[in-house]
């Protein structure tokens, strides 16, 4: 008795193959960019008790409807945590717009995604800047760095959750 597995495995290669021949199979193709995406930067890689360094926040909306709402967190790494005499703190919040640098409110882990001044048409960005503020008496040869989770809520009723992204990491060198 012949088998109706074999059967079917030969019916599907045959199908598989006609359609590969006349250009009809699905084809590779490369990923879409995520529908919003975040990224971080600081103007210095290094600073000293006492110091500032800012720390930009970008999100980028790749989708073609725009972003009405950001929800965003920002929390130390576990590794900073683990320095108790690190000391510092978010001192200051602006948004960079088309007029200029406007201050924000919601520094710290709290509601950040108002800062980016949402709606967010396709293709555009928004930048967030936040003053990372070492204290004077801040210990030194530590690194301080951040993690975050955001969701953003677009004008076609989609939404997307994102993290964690990981700001690059900022050393407090001794004087």
């Amino acid at each position: 008795m012949r088998s109706p597995l074999k059967r079917r495995l030969g019916l599907s290669a045959t199908l598989a193959l006609v359609l590969a021949v006349f250009g009809l199979a699905p084809s590779a193709s490369a990923a879409d960019p995520a529908p919003a995406e975040l990224t971080f930067a600081t103007d210095s890689a290094t600073t000293t008790p006492g110091g500032t360094v800012s720390l930009s926040m970008t999100i980028t909306n790749n989708k073609t409807y725009d972003v009405w709402f950001v929800y965003q967190t920002i929390e130390p790494t576990w590794l900073t945590t683990q320095r108790p005499d690190l000391k510092y703190g978010f001192t200051g919040c602006s948004l960079a717009t088309a007029a200029g640098s406007t201050p924000c409110s919601g520094t710290g882990p709290a509601d950040l995604g108002a800062n980016y001044g949402a709606t967010i048409p396709p293709g555009q960005s928004r930048t967030v800047t936040l003053t990372l503020q070492v204290a004077a008496d801040s210990g030194c040869n530590g690194n301080i760095g951040f993690y975050s989770y955001f969701y953003a809520e677009f004008s076609d009723s989609t939404s997307i959750s994102g993290g964690p992204v990981y700001t690059p990491e900022t050393r407090v060198l001794c004087a």
